[in-house]
């Protein structure tokens, strides 16, 4: 069996902006800022992992373009049967199910590691 990604949260407050790899060309404006979010908060170093995320980057680019094609249309369209749904409906709700699908499986879906602080009132231990 293959190993698993290595990844590691990035306490919040550390920027790794200067070390983290920049997006794709490739890349649209929803498909850049969702990488950039991701790499933001966790620091994918791994090929496969990159690949991964570059595929999700680009998948949500696909759900952007769906989504305006859908609003452009509207979600309902009239044939000559009569209002049906969109037929990009199916393929932009598919796209966003492999963004979060793809997001869950490199172990993205937690929250990153917050530096430990004091406490608050009333946690703990009482005589």
């Amino acid at each position: 069996m293959g190993e698993k990604p290595k990844l590691s949260a990035v306490p919040t407050g550390i920027s790794t902006a200067a070390t983290s790899p920049p997006p794709p060309a490739t890349l649209g404006e929803a498909g850049a800022d969702l990488w950039r979010r991701v790499m933001s908060a966790y620091r994918i170093e791994d090929v496969g992992g990159l690949e991964m995320l570059a595929q999700c980057c680009a998948a949500c680019d696909r759900a952007a373009a769906l989504a305006a094609l859908i609003e452009r249309d509207g979600a309902v369209i009239y044939s000559k049967s009569g209002p049906r749904s969109h037929p990009a409906i199916k393929d932009e709700l598919a796209a966003r199910s492999f963004v979060v699908r793809t997001l869950h499986r490199l172990g993205l879906d937690v929250e990153p590691i917050r530096s430990v602080g004091r406490p608050g009132v009333g946690v703990g231990w009482r005589p």
